[in-house]
Parts: C-alpha cells; structure tokens; sequence
C-alpha cells in the first residue's frame, strides 16, 4: 500500500491500492484503506479506568484528564492510545452504530496529532507475523505495528433518537436521517448489521420525495451528496408502494405509479407535498412505525450509572407532559438527543417532546425541549 501521493482521478482506496488489488485484500484491511483515502484517521484515547467494552470511555473526566496531557501544540502520547495491546481506530459512528477498525497485538511510536484535519499519507508493509503502519500527518509521522486487524461494532435503537437542526415538517427530516443512518450501517458495516426489514428500508434513501432532495435533516453545507439523488431506485418504489398500501392510501398508490412512469422531480415534489398533508400522513406514521419495529431489537447507549439515572429523570418528565397531552387529544412523541459512549463528539444529553398538530390540511408538530 504506497503513500497516496498522486491522488488525480482515483478514488480513495485508490489512493493506495489499484483496484484489483483492493478487490483482493481483507475486508478490514478494505475499510483500513477507504479511511486513509478520505484523510480519516481519528484514534480513540483510551480511559484507563474503564475499558471500551464497557461503553464508558467517554467520560468528562477522562476527557479532561486528555487534555492536560497534551502538549502546546496539540499532540496527545502515543500511550495515551494503547491499551491492552490494542489501538482502535474510529470507522463509523452514528445513532446506529459505533464501529471501530482493532489494531490487535499493536504497539505505537512517533507523534499523533488528534485534532488535524489535513491531508494524510500513509504506508502499509509486513515483516513476518507484523504489519507496520506509516502515518504522515502534515510535518509529524506516528507508527503503529500490529499483527490483527479487526472491526468492533455496536448496534443501537435510533427510532427514538431526534436532532432538529432544520425546521419545517421535522418529523419527516427525522425519517430522512434515519433512513440515511440506517443506510450507512447497512452499506459501510455489511448487511449482518442488519435485520430483513432494515434491509428493505434502506433502499428508501433512493426515494427523493423523502430523501434530502426534499427534506434534508442537516444544513445544506453538511450534506454529504450521494451519487444521483434525484433518480429513484425500483426497490424505492416496490418498498414505499407496500408501505402506502398498508396505510391504505389508493390516492398515494396512484401518484406512485405515475411517478414510476414518470420519474420528473415536480412529480417527486408533488408526492413530497402528500407526506405532510393531513389526508396522507398514515403514510408517514406507517413508515416511522416500520422503523421502530426494525431498530426496536437493538439497546440503548449506556453512560454510567449516574448519566443514564439523569437521563432518565428527563425521559420521566417529558413522558409525564406526554401523558397531560393525551388526555388533552393532543399526540406526541419523545425523543432524545445523546452523545456516542466510546469516541467522544460534541453533543450532550437532550429530550425533547414532539407534539402533533394535526389540521384540516397540513401536519406539522411543535418541538419542546425538557
């Protein structure tokens, strides 16, 4: 695997190995080489008072702890990422999965900067039973040795999970996010991170009346673009037909057979329009039904005794408020903001209450935060 300097035309595994070669190498050596192509290379600080396993490592305390160890110009030890003879290295993370490529039998040497954002060259070679791995971060260089290389997952419930970053219509941006985060675990971690009916939902990010196209959950300046958005895929069509007719929407059908013949974005806009109108929204709450039943097997983020007894207490207050609305025959729903257990992000501990407004015409909900 060479350095990645001539990156014209090539696409990120590119970047190191040719194509065929790429095709033959391990899956995780795959994954390994498709981070370094898009310059990722993030490893998680280890806690020596909890193991990662215990989906605890992301204390503030620890965190804290990290930072007075770095030095003026922002680079942690390199002990500071070894623990047990392992080096994890952040794959993907999102409110369905945390994932992580396992450097096994590792050791470290040279300078990490955790917080640079550049360009990355790196190399791959073996010497006996040991692989070495060469990262050029800028003007510093940092080396792992291991001898395994392997993929740790966890797998999460995201059906109760709500980030409002975009108004308007929020409870269809919170399907387009959570269709799109259950289409990344399917694509980036494999299908055995997946159910048979997460497996059919995920073809819905190929649907633009509901995927970004119409109702982006993010600003546009953090989409990432998949490839054609506007064109529908059959299995799109097949996935939200059946949903439509569960929901027992002939009118939704109909539109859905006009626009598989004609695959126009003002028929797309036109059959985004129906999702929030108040005659059509059994569509919508079929499909977020189908969600919760997909996500449902999996758990909840853990934090620690003390985090989840606060999350808790907030969970209890706006299920105490949901309860009032019921008997005021007003429908909500409660929803959670949380940050990942093992690499540490920039989110906190939220719980909202979605309330529905349901008019002659339009649906559209009131978000409160507890």
């Amino acid at each position: 695997m060479d350095t990645g300097n001539n990156t014209a035309g090539k696409t990120a595994p590119e970047r190191y190995v040719s194509e065929k070669a790429f095709e033959e190498l391990p899956d995780t050596f795959q994954k390994l080489a498709e981070l370094l192509g898009e310059d990722q290379f993030e490893l998680v600080a280890v806690n020596d008072e909890k193991d990662p396993q215990d989906q605890k490592a992301a204390s503030e305390s620890a965190f804290s702890e990290a930072i007075a160890e770095k030095s003026d110009d922002n680079m942690y030890r390199v002990d500071s990422y070894v623990k047990n003879g392992e080096i994890r290295l952040v794959y993907l993370m999102n409110d369905a999965v945390e994932s992580f490529l396992v450097f096994g039998n590792a050791r470290m040497t040279g300078v990490y900067k955790p917080d640079y954002e550049g360009e990355i060259l790196a190399d791959l070679s073996r010497q006996g039973r040991e692989y070495i791995l060469v990262v050029h971060q800028d003007d510093s260089v940092v080396t792992l040795f291991f001898e395994t290389l392997s993929l740790e997952k966890h797998l999460y419930d995201y059906s109760r999970i709500g980030h409002f970053w975009v108004e308007g219509y929020e409870y269809l941006r919170q399907l387009e996010y959570r269709l799109a985060i259950l289409r990344d675990k399917y694509d980036y971690i494999g299908g055995d991170s997946c159910n048979a009916l997460e497996e059919k939902l995920s073809a819905l990010v190929e649907f633009p009346p509901l995927n970004y196209c119409c109702y982006p959950a993010v600003p546009e300046k953090y989409i990432v673009p998949r490839e054609n958005p506007w064109i529908p895929s059959e299995k799109a069509f097949e996935v939200m037909g059946e949903i439509a007719r569960q929901a027992g929407d002939r009118t939704f059908v109909r539109w859905l057979e006009i626009y598989r013949k004609l695959r126009f974005k003002w028929v797309a806009r036109k059959l985004a329009g129906m999702l929030h109108r108040t005659k059509h929204i059994q569509v919508t709450m079929c499909l977020s039904e189908k969600l919760r039943e997909a996500s449902s097997g999996y758990g909840n983020r853990s934090f620690g005794k003390e985090a989840d007894e606060q999350l808790k207490v907030l969970v209890e207050k706006a299920r105490g408020k949901q309860a009032e609305l019921k008997k005021q025959g007003t429908e909500s729903e409660v929803l959670r903001e949380e940050p990942f257990t093992i690499a540490r992000d920039s989110l906190g501990f939220k719980v909202y209450l979605m309330k529905w407004n349901k008019g002659r015409k339009d649906c559209t909900v009131e978000i409160e935060e507890m």
